[in-house]
Order: C-alpha cells, then sequence, then structure tokens
C-alpha cells in the first residue's frame, strides 16, 4: 500500500468508522448534554440521543436527507478522511449510514476489536509492524512527557531507550497497562490510530478532481475533527496529553512538507503532493532529531526532552520517510520566513499565525483598542489548537492578563485587550458604587439577595435602586456597546482566520464573555462557520437567557459550551437590569438549553469582582481537557478523577 501505515486495509477501514462515529456522536451531544460516565454506560443510548435531537430539530429526522450532518459530504469532514485512509469509495456510503442511523454502542466495539486485531500477515511483518508501532509510541510518550515538564520522568525514559534497541524493557508504560504482550501491544495501536487519524483529518486532499464527494469547505484543522477525536481517544482509554503530542508531531512534518514543496519548485502535481504527504505515514515527526526538534518549535521541551528523541533516533532511522532528516533541519532557517512555512502558518497555524500584533481596523462602530497579545510559552511551537481569553472586568491594564497567567493547558493562548479605558471605568464605578453608604446600608439590610430574586423571577424593580445605581448605568450602556462591536469584530478575526485555521477556545469572564457570546452569533448570523471554534466557556455572562439567542450561539461550537453562574452577584444583576431590563440573566442563573453546559460557581463566588481571582480555579475545575462535562466545586482533593 502506498502509506507507510502498519494498519491493514481492515484495520484501516475500522479506525475511519470509529471517526464517522465518533463525528455523528459529537454533534448529538451539541443538543443532548450527557454526564462525565461514558458513552456506553449512558442509558440515554445514542439512538435515544438521536430522538431528542430529532426533536429539537426536524432535518435530523432523516439523514439521508439531512445535509447539514457532520458525517455528510457536504461538509467534506469525512470523505476526505477515508480517502486519505485509502479505503475502497464503494464502502464511504455504508460507513456514512452506519454513523448516521445506528446506535453507536452496538458499533463501537466491534470497530475497536478490528483495529487491534492482528492479521496473519507473518511474523517478518508482524515484527516489523511491532517495531514501528513501538517507536511511534515511545516518541509519543516522550513528547507527553515533555509537554507535563517532567524532565526526571523523561531522562528515566532517556536511559530506558538510549540504546535504540527494538525491545521494550525498562519502558515506562501507565500502571494501569498489563504486563501481557497483547496488551501493551493494543497500547502501541491505539497511537498508530491516532497519529494516522489525525494526519488523514489536517492533510489537504482535493476531492473535487475525482468526483468523489464535496472538498472541505476551509483548509487546516476543523474543530469538529478535534472534537471528534477526543472523544476517540477517551474511547481508545488514552490522556489528551498523548493527543497533544501527537498534534505537534504532524504539525512539524506538515512544515516539512511545506519545505520540501517548496524545494520541489512547484514540480510535482497536486496528487504527486498528497502522495508524497501519505508517504510520510506513522512516523512523519517521529524521526525528528533534539536539535532539529529545538529549532522547529522554538525550544518546545525542555533540553532532556530534545535529547530523548536523539536517543530513540536508531529505533527510528529506518522508518525516516521521503522528509528525511535534511528536510526537517530546513525548517530551522526557514520557519516563518519562505513561502513554504508561511503556506503551513496560513493553512493551520503550526507555525504560529497572525493573531500577534494584529490590530483590527477599526470599522465597526466606535471601538479604538482591539489587539491581541501573547500569554504563556507555547507559541510558535507547533499547537495546532488556539484559546484566545477575553477579560471583561478590570481596574487597571495589568488585570487584563493577570487573571489567566496561572491557567495550564498546552493551548497557544492569546489575550485580547480591548477597550481598556471604558471597562476600567465601569469596573471603578461598580467598585465606588459598593464603597458607598448607601450600598454599605443595603448589603446590610440584606436586600440586595431580596433584589436579585427579584430580577430572576419578576419584571418589577424596586425604582430606588434603578436610581441608585443611575451613575453606573450610563458607563455600563457604553461597555455593553463596545462589548457587542468588539464581538462582532473578534468574529471577523476568527473568519479571516488569523489564529490560523486552527480549532479555538473563547474563555471569557463579565463583559468579556458577553464578547464571546456576541462573536458567537455574529458567526450564526453569516452561516457556515461551525468548524472554527471548539469549546465557549462564559463566565459571569451579562447575557440574556433567551432560548432562542443561545440555541444558534450553541450550534457554533463544536464542543463543549459552558455557562458559569453564581447566584450571589446581585452586582451584574443590578447593573445589567439597569442598563437593558432584562428578566433572565445568564451570568447568574442556568440558562435552559439543550447542549449547553451550566456550572453553579456560587460557593466559590461571592461577588462579580471574585472573578478577578477566581477564573483560574474554575478553568482548574472545569477540567476543558476531559470530553464530558466536569466539575469540581471545591478544589480537588487526592484520587479525584483525572481527564482523559
Amino acid at each position: 500500500m502506498a502509506t507507510s501505515s502498519t494498519l491493514s486495509q481492515t484495520q484501516r477501514y475500522a479506525a475511519g468508522a470509529l471517526l464517522a462515529l465518533a463525528l455523528r456522536q459529537a454533534q448529538i451531544h451539541q443538543s443532548v448534554l450527557l454526564g462525565s460516565h461514558g458513552l456506553d454506560d449512558d442509558p440515554a443510548s445514542s439512538s435515544s440521543a438521536a430522538a431528542a435531537a430529532a426533536a429539537a430539530d426536524p432535518s435530523l429526522a432523516d439523514p439521508v436527507d439531512a445535509r447539514h450532518l457532520w458525517t455528510h459530504d457536504s461538509h467534506g469532514l469525512l470523505r476526505p478522511v477515508l480517502r486519505f485512509l485509502e479505503i475502497d469509495h464503494k464502502a464511504w456510503p455504508g460507513v456514512e449510514t452506519t454513523a448516521a442511523t445506528s446506535e453507536a454502542k452496538h458499533h463501537i466495539g466491534a470497530f475497536l476489536r478490528k483495529v487491534f486485531e492482528d492479521e496473519d500477515d507473518g511474523e517478518a511483518a508482524a515484527a516489523e509492524r511491532s517495531e514501528q508501532e513501538l517507536a511511534l509510541a515511545k516518541a509519543v510518550e516522550a513528547m507527553a512527557m515533555g509537554l507535563e515538564n517532567d524532565v526526571v520522568a523523561a531522562d528515566e525514559l532517556i536511559k530506558a531507550t538510549g540504546s535504540g534497541g527494538d525491545g521494550d524493557q525498562g519502558w515506562p508504560w501507565p500502571a494501569s497497562a498489563s504486563s501481557a504482550g497483547g496488551s501493551r501491544t493494543k497500547d502501541y495501536r491505539k497511537m498508530a490510530v491516532l497519529y494516522m487519524l489525525l494526519s488523514a483529518c489536517v492533510a489537504d486532499v482535493n476531492m473535487a478532481e475525482e468526483g468523489m464527494g464535496s472538498p472541505r469547505i476551509r483548509r487546516g484543522y476543523d474543530a469538529r475533527h478535534r472534537v471528534a477525536l477526543r472523544l476517540l481517544a477517551t474511547w481508545l482509554d488514552v490522556k489528551w496529553i498523548k493527543m497533544e503530542a501527537i498534534e505537534i508531531m504532524v504539525a512539524c512534518s506538515a512544515m516539512a512538507a511545506a519545505r520540501e514543496e517548496e524545494q520541489s519548485e512547484g514540480s510535482e502535481s497536486p496528487r504527486s503532493r498528497w502522495e508524497n504527504w501519505k508517504r510520510g505515514g506513522i512516523i512523519g515527526a517521529a524521526a525528528l532529531t533534539g536539535g532539529t526538534l529545538m529549532a522547529i518549535s522554538g525550544g518546545l521541551a525542555a533540553p532532556a526532552i530534545a535529547a530523548g528523541f536523539t536517543a530513540l533516533v536508531p529505533t527510528l532511522h529506518t522508518l525516516i520517510p521521503l522528509i528525511g532528516a535534511s528536510g526537517f533541519a530546513a525548517i530551522a532557517t526557514a520557519a516563518g520566513h519562505t513561502a513554504g512555512s508561511v503556506a503551513v502558518a496560513a493553512s493551520f497555524g503550526a507555525a504560529g499565525a497572525g493573531l500577534t500584533g494584529t490590530k483590527m481596523a477599526k470599522r465597526i462602530g466606535c471601538v479604538r483598542e482591539f489587539e491581541f497579545n501573547t500569554i504563556g510559552e507555547n507559541h510558535n511551537q507547533g499547537r495546532l489548537a488556539v484559546a484566545i481569553l477575553v477579560t471583561g472586568f478590570a481596574f487597571t491594564e495589568e488585570d487584563y492578563m493577570k487573571p489567566w497567567e496561572g491557567w495550564k493547558t498546552n493551548l497557544e493562548r492569546y489575550i485580547l485587550q480591548w477597550e481598556s479605558k471604558h471597562i476600567i471605568g465601569v469596573s471603578t464605578a461598580i467598585r465606588d458604587w459598593l464603597a458607598s453608604r448607601f450600598a454599605i446600608e443595603l448589603m446590610r439590610e440584606g436586600a440586595m439577595q431580596t433584589v436579585l430574586s427579584g430580577i430572576v423571577s419578576a419584571f418589577a424593580w424596586p425604582a430606588y435602586l434603578v436610581s441608585a445605581a443611575d451613575f453606573i448605568d450610563s458607563k455600563w450602556s457604553i461597555a455593553i456597546d463596545r462589548a457587542d462591536k468588539t464581538g462582532k469584530m473578534l468574529a471577523e478575526v476568527l473568519l479571516r482566520g488569523l489564529q490560523g485555521s486552527r480549532p479555538v477556545t473563547l474563555i471569557g469572564f463579565s463583559l468579556g464573555a458577553r464578547v464571546v457570546f456576541k462573536c458567537l452569533e455574529e458567526l450564526a448570523l453569516l452561516g457556515n462557520n461551525e468548524g472554527l471554534v471548539e469549546r465557549a466557556v462564559m463566565i459571569g455572562a451579562p447575557v440574556s437567557d433567551k432560548e432562542e439567542l443561545w440555541e444558534s450561539t450553541r450550534k457554533m461550537v463544536a464542543g463543549r459550551f459552558v455557562n458559569v453562574y453564581s447566584t450571589n452577584d446581585w452586582i451584574l444583576g443590578i447593573t445589567f437590569r439597569a442598563s437593558l431590563l432584562s428578566q433572565g440573566l445568564a451570568g447568574i442563573q442556568a440558562v435552559h438549553v439543550p447542549g449547553v453546559e451550566n456550572v453553579d460557581a456560587s460557593e466559590l463566588i461571592v461577588g462579580h469582582s471574585s472573578y478577578l481571582t477566581l477564573v483560574n480555579q474554575i478553568l482548574d475545575q472545569l477540567e476543558l481537557n476531559t470530553y464530558y462535562p466536569v466539575f469540581y466545586p471545591s478544589t480537588p482533593k487526592c484520587g479525584t478523577p483525572k481527564s482523559k
């Protein structure tokens, strides 16, 4: 076969079918929120979930005619993957039908068994396949250790594998792994499956030229693919950090491919370029040496991890694909400066993208400040997912950055600096009002909680409190207006692909959450933008809870969509109600829309300014890298389940 994958034709078919099932289940979960338990154990099986989804959206009742299904060829999400895997195109409709109409739990186990079954193709072939899969598993483990900054474990890995032998003595497998050879073989195979599926998801496969289905709407790494891979990793019992390691390896491989293409001076046909990508196959980026890894990633991991890759080279040297060591080395001088690497950045941002320093033309209203600043150390390191963090309550410009500084994540992160003059102005006005004698007296009498209850349950609101908050109202109204316009500008940024066509996680608190919501609203209004945003978290959001607003925005988020609220946040109720006269408010109550994950943080949040210091704790307790909804209402203790 043309690819250097270790998977047989049957195994590749099973892998493609598993991705199709994951795509469909992820789409169902947009409107049918599941708990944190496993899918197969869930009494609300995928069949009932599909029925519920169809009840909410009649177009889902007939998968054949529902062209908006993620597994339908109109989206270009599945068929390019099946083509990359070299699955007979005659089998494609069967895979789509199985994913769209059948109960997932009846098929997941069967396809997993097919993936792990070895065909009787001789001892020599089996030994070679085992060596390749072991080499990839070692490389993934080394990279994952680097992402965890576990230098000690990485050193142990280097010592255990430094000889480059093909055995696995001393190989540090997780404690849950069985010592039996068969179980270890399954662990190796999992990495092979995930590596190949991710490569297929990001490869630029031209479907139209062969008449095999619709091409992708946009190039790059679709958020729906990443959500499906997250679910598939859950089914395979693979920690997500290993999938993030695979993403970096594939990104480095793509940069090398771009460099090779540039050196060929365009002499290859599109089909030849695609075949070259495929020949990179399973071990594409695993052939990196230490120095080259550091050059491409800008010092991605600790030096020990780079040395770990060097130690693994003897095992990997026979697996170096068409894009060899020289191709990777050339990236050291090419990244960010040549047409090839720029092309990769434009497609899915493997070498970084255009958010840093971006200052949008002020075409929307009176917005005068809109730019992105980097945070953390994950930039220009081959990260295939981005987080945009939006502060909405601040007393100084430093408060735009401080709330997010301690959050541990492997995402490439950016802070959106927007309209600081107005945000600081309204935050200061609220603080001054809270310090006033009138507000202190009301708090002492417990009047605020009564008012908050009234906001939720009735339209009437005490006139004396409206008058007391009048001096906040004008500043708040201006800030609301700027938040709405900033949200539209953020949507424009995503549509222009300045994030590098990579899946985006949007997180905002206070007025920053409104920016996120308005961005999603704009994406929904413009249409066909479902593949941009992977996750969205809105914390203390000054946004109406009207169902029709949330239903459309929910469809713009491929994965988890979280509304964090506090029933103690009466100041948000007062300011929001004073300016917009709205009954329901997402920041102080649950939003009753299917697929929206409501998190009551009242135990943590005693007032609106609490978010400034507690955003990190909230994000840690949400465990966003888990597929299913998770929130621990207090600080996790020893023994608390960890994310996959």
